[in-house]
């Protein structure tokens, strides 16, 4: 029996790598014509578009590990069931049940190994990326960074830099703030200091401004400052969470709290990435039992379409939940794993007399 289990896994993970590596391919392919197009109009060296859709491929492809793991399984049984290795196991006494088993164990080793190694990795590699790519666009003047100092923000406006610094964003309101201006040499203009910053729009609104301004302190009721930045523009800033690694979240979600700022995309993302181990099994699953179904169909065609069309589904109903969770519509635990507990329900009810099959 112990032959048939190292078998079943190594074809398994061979089928897996292919896979992975036709997806790779795909990927790099339309992100390299991106970049092209990006740096079509761009002075750059010729293998650095290369490079930059290697760094970002990385992070689509562990997106796209549930669509890699489910057509993995399909070609698996494919081989078999041409090979009519099935029917040996069946001889052998190696229930349908028992390879279901046997795939999903392996499943959640991988899954755990590519959350906590591939995720990283590709985090890594997403971060490299977008410090690469903003040296080429417009938004290289401006720098926005949440501490346990509170939010940071560079901005350059009209020859002039400001360097802001703010405990506590409250709705669409910075405070404890404070500003310090210089100019084209990056001499000092001025420092202002304000409980409260309007942020709503691009024109700032100071309220109760202290200004000082060589050795002189001002008060103004209300002043007004242009920026590149708004509340709108800052909520999107952080929004990029996958050029992050799980430490590195973790860190962010405490400096948010710090700076009152909400954590729901974060604790999102987070609970996105413990439940993928679980929701690999749930797929590769899936995909089992539509293959022990299916196995008398000799259309191999029709056997992906219908697994692709399946996940492409799922995808779609996980994705609805997630955007759920992150507009706080419903709670962030049943927006990651009752899709989850649909689909095992789902696979449950089809496991019903699967080594009949």
């Amino acid at each position: 029996m112990s032959t048939y289990i190292k078998f079943i896994i190594v074809s398994f993970l061979k089928s897996f790598l292919n896979i992975f590596l036709v997806m790779f391919a795909l990927v790099l392919i339309l992100n390299l014509l991106s970049e092209l197009d990006f740096f079509k109009d761009i002075n750059v060296n010729t293998y650095f578009p290369l490079y930059l859709s290697f760094l970002n491929s990385i992070s689509h492809i562990f997106e796209m590990l549930p669509f890699i793991f489910l057509i993995s399984t399909q070609f698996f049984f494919i081989n078999f069931i041409n090979n009519n290795e099935l029917d040996i196991f069946k001889y052998s006494g190696l229930k349908n049940i028992n390879i279901i088993k046997i795939l999903s164990l392996t499943t959640l080793l991988m899954g755990v190994l590519f959350v906590v190694l591939l995720y990283n990795f590709s985090s890594n590699l997403k971060n490299i990326y977008l410090e690469l790519k903003s040296s080429y666009t417009s938004d290289d003047k401006y720098l926005a960074v949440i501490t346990n100092n509170g939010l940071w923000i560079k901005d350059k406006i009209d020859g002039k830099t400001l360097i802001i610094n703010s405990n506590k964003i409250e709705n669409n309101f910075l405070v404890e703030t404070f500003i310090s201006e210089f100019d084209e040499n990056f001499k000092n203009i001025r420092n202002i200091q304000s409980d409260k910053v309007n942020i709503q729009n691009n024109e700032w609104l100071i309220k109760n401004a202290k200004v000082y301004k060589e050795n002189i302190s001002t008060e103004i009721k209300n002043l007004k400052i242009k920026s590149n930045f708004n509340f709108e523009r800052i909520q999107t800033l952080f929004s990029n969470l996958s050029s992050l690694s799980i430490l590195e979240l973790l860190d962010l979600k405490n400096n948010y709290k710090l700076l009152g700022y909400s954590t729901v995309k974060v604790d999102v993302h987070l609970h996105k990435l413990s439940s993928y181990p679980i929701y690999f099994i749930l797929i590769v699953i899936f995909s089992s039992i539509i293959m022990f179904n299916l196995r008398n169909y000799k259309s191999t065609g029709f056997k992906i379409i219908i697994g692709l069309f399946s996940a492409v589904l799922i995808y779609y109903v996980n994705n609805f939940f997630y955007v759920l969770g992150n507009t706080e519509r419903i709670a962030i635990i049943v927006a990651i794993w009752l899709p989850l507990l649909m689909l095992s329900f789902i696979n449950i009810l089809m496991l019903k007399n699967i080594n009949d099959k």
